[in-house]
C-alpha cells in the first residue's frame, strides 16, 4: 500500500483525504513522543485530513484540518502522517 501513500508534508492544499497511518521519521525518543502527541490530538487512522494552508513560502507552519480542528503543525510532525494519496 505504500505506493499509495503520501505523507501529509506533500499534501496538496485544499485536498480532503483520510490518514492512513502515524509512523516514525528519525528521531528517537523524542519521534515516539511526537506521535503519541499526535494520536492524542486524534491524528487516527481512518479521520479526514486536509491541508487548509502553508507558511511563509509555502513552509511552517502546516494549517490542518482534522474533524471539525484545525491544527498548525511543523513540517517534521506532518511527515509522521501518512495518508492516502
Amino acid at each position: 500500500m505504500a505506493g499509495n501513500t503520501l505523507s501529509l508534508v506533500d499534501l496538496p492544499p485544499n485536498r480532503i483525504t483520510t490518514i492512513i497511518s502515524l509512523r516514525e521519521a528519525e528521531g528517537g525518543d523524542a519521534q515516539s513522543q511526537v506521535l503519541q502527541r499526535l494520536s492524542e490530538l486524534g491524528f487516527m487512522p481512518g479521520e479526514t485530513i486536509s491541508v487548509l494552508r502553508r507558511g511563509p513560502g509555502g513552509r511552517e507552519p502546516i494549517a490542518v484540518q482534522v474533524g471539525d480542528t484545525v491544527f498548525a503543525l511543523r513540517r517534521h510532525e506532518a511527515s509522521c502522517i501518512q495518508v492516502k494519496a
